[in-house]
């Protein structure tokens, strides 16, 4: 790895968002006083935080020839993303995202794929063999088909370029991936699914975090004991995002950090695992360990929740570190 763009490979989204007193439940209509409309998809997002990061930035995904498409494709370019390898698709309806937002800023999300189905691994394959050779790292989420995520994992692998493999969500034969040694940055519940998926018995190791002191809760032990036998299974760092529990990083060799969270105003909780995926890369794309990456990336997922909308609160490298100096 000689390289430090970042190639982000993910979903273009058009997000439309209602904020409501509560989120439904089944059946349930709730009324708010408006739509508001936000750029989105979970590769775009993190393709937009990366950029205001400091990251050179390339986009691998597709959208519709529609106007929400090139809307879309606009918007990245505003935030200074390279969308040569976007494709846009004739037939196919741009990606869309349906969001409830309530008054805890905690969301509720159902996506329709339209052009993001149309992802294919020869596009993916295409695009890499012309940025690899520039990139410090490749950052793929899974709202596109799992051959292309396979692609895309599978050609950065062979390059000897790391990869962070997002898996939200823990989609078919992701768990086929593992061997190939990526950094998987999932939630809490998307750890469980993945492990379970490729089988993982964590059982022993989260016995044994249980009796560990900072243990405080069973569900944080269970969730140290998988991220240490998914460690392990990979031979790479495990970096879980726990929200407002803050991030745990589990290495290989079973050694862990737990970042604690910065407190702030939530407003809208959606896209802050995208920021964080997106600050990650760019740090580890310019050379910082880990643990480093790690901490921008909590604190910018923290700052991103006080705006509205998936972008609309991503801070800029400045505004991180203004953030972090003054604690």
């Amino acid at each position: 790895m000689s390289g430090t763009d970042v190639v982000v490979i993910g979903a273009v989204n058009v997000d439309l968002v209602v904020a409501a007193p509560r989120l439904p439940g089944p059946g349930e209509t709730v009324v708010g006083p408006g739509v508001q409309r936000h750029g989105g998809g979970k590769g775009a997002n993190a393709a937009v935080a990366a950029a205001r990061a400091g990251g050179r930035v390339y986009y691998v995904g597709a959208v519709g020839n529609d106007d929400l498409g090139l809307a879309a494709l606009r918007e990245l370019q505003d935030d200074h993303v390279d969308v040569t390898h976007v494709a846009i698709v004739d037939g196919a309806p741009t990606g869309a995202a349906l969001i409830v937002v309530n008054d805890a800023g905690e969301n509720q999300i159902a996506v329709g794929a339209g052009a993001n189905n149309e992802v294919t691994a020869a596009h993916v394959h295409d695009a890499l063999g012309q940025r690899l050779a520039t990139a410090g790292i490749v950052l793929v989420s899974t709202e596109i088909p799992a051959e292309a995520v396979a692609a895309a994992t599978r050609a950065a692998h062979t390059a000897g370029v790391r990869c962070i493999l997002n898996p939200a969500p823990v989609i078919a034969n992701l768990a086929d991936l593992l061997k190939l040694g990526p950094l998987i940055t999932p939630n809490a519940g998307e750890l469980l699914d993945l492990a379970e998926a490729a089988g993982v018995d964590y059982t022993a190791h989260a016995e044994e975090a249980e009796q560990a002191p900072r243990a405080a809760r069973p569900s944080f032990a269970t969730v140290l004991g998988c991220g240490k036998a998914m460690a392990e299974l990979t031979g790479s760092e495990v970096v879980v995002t726990l929200g407002g529990d803050g991030v745990l990083v589990v290495g290989p060799d079973g050694k862990t950090e737990h970042l604690l969270p910065h407190h702030v105003i939530v407003r809208d909780t959606t896209g802050a695992g995208d920021t964080f995926n997106g600050v990650l890369a760019t740090g580890l794309a310019r050379g910082q360990a880990l643990p480093e990456a790690a901490q921008w990336a909590n604190a910018a997922a923290a700052m991103s929740v006080r705006g509205q909308g998936a972008r609309g609160g991503m801070p800029a490298a400045r505004e991180v570190e203004a953030f972090l100096t003054s604690g």
